[in-house]
C-alpha cells in the first residue's frame, strides 16, 4: 500500500484539447462612423443629446445593434471627447471643426467625382455641338441697375432741424 500513489489535489491535470473560439465580429459600422452619421442628420447648432444620438443610431440600425449598445455608445461618446473627434457642450456633443472639415472636404472630393463623371458622360453625348454654338444659342440676361438710396436717418435729419428752429 505504500507503493500505492496518492492523488493529491495539487497535481495538475492534462488541458484537453480546447475549441478554437470564434470572435465576434460587429456587423454595424464603427460607432463613431455611427454617432458621426447621426449628428449630421441632427444638424442642431449647439450639440445633440446622447439620448437623440442613440434614437437616430437605432432607427437607421436596429438589427445590427447589441443589447447592450447604450452603454458602449456612452462610452464612444466619451472617448471620443478624450480623442478630440467630438466637443461636449454642457450636456450634449457635437463633432469637432477638424472633423467637420475633414468630412467636408470628403464630400467636396465625392462630388467633384460624380461631376467629373457627368461631364464625361455629356461630352461624349453632345460632341457633335459645340460649346460655343450652345453659349450663343442662350439669351443674356439683362441687369436692372438699382439707384442708391440714402438711410432714413440722413433724410429726416434736416426736416427735424426745421422743425426744431421753427418752434423757437
Amino acid at each position: 500500500m505504500a507503493e500505492e500513489k496518492i492523488k493529491s489535489p495539487t497535481m495538475k491535470k492534462t488541458p484537453a484539447a480546447k475549441k478554437p473560439q470564434k470572435q465576434k465580429t460587429a456587423t454595424h459600422p464603427p460607432y463613431f462612423q455611427m454617432i458621426k452619421e447621426a449628428l449630421m442628420a441632427l444638424k442642431e447648432k449647439n450639440g445633440s443629446s446622447p439620448y437623440a444620438i442613440a434614437k437616430k443610431i437605432e432607427e437607421k440600425h436596429k438589427s445590427l445593434l447589441p443589447e447592450n449598445f447604450r452603454k458602449i455608445l456612452s462610452l464612444q461618446l466619451k472617448n471620443s471627447v478624450a480623442k478630440g473627434k467630438l466637443v461636449k457642450i454642457r450636456a450634449s456633443y457635437k463633432l469637432s471643426e477638424t472633423t467637420t472639415r475633414t468630412t467636408r472636404q470628403q464630400e467636396k472630393k465625392k462630388k467633384g467625382l460624380k461631376k467629373e463623371e457627368k461631364e464625361k458622360k455629356t461630352t461624349r453625348s453632345s460632341s457633335t455641338r459645340s460649346k460655343k454654338t450652345v453659349a450663343a444659342n442662350k439669351p443674356e440676361k439683362k441687369r436692372k441697375t438699382k439707384k442708391a438710396r440714402q438711410p432714413k436717418s440722413i433724410k429726416s435729419s434736416g426736416s427735424w432741424k426745421a422743425m426744431k428752429a421753427s418752434a423757437a
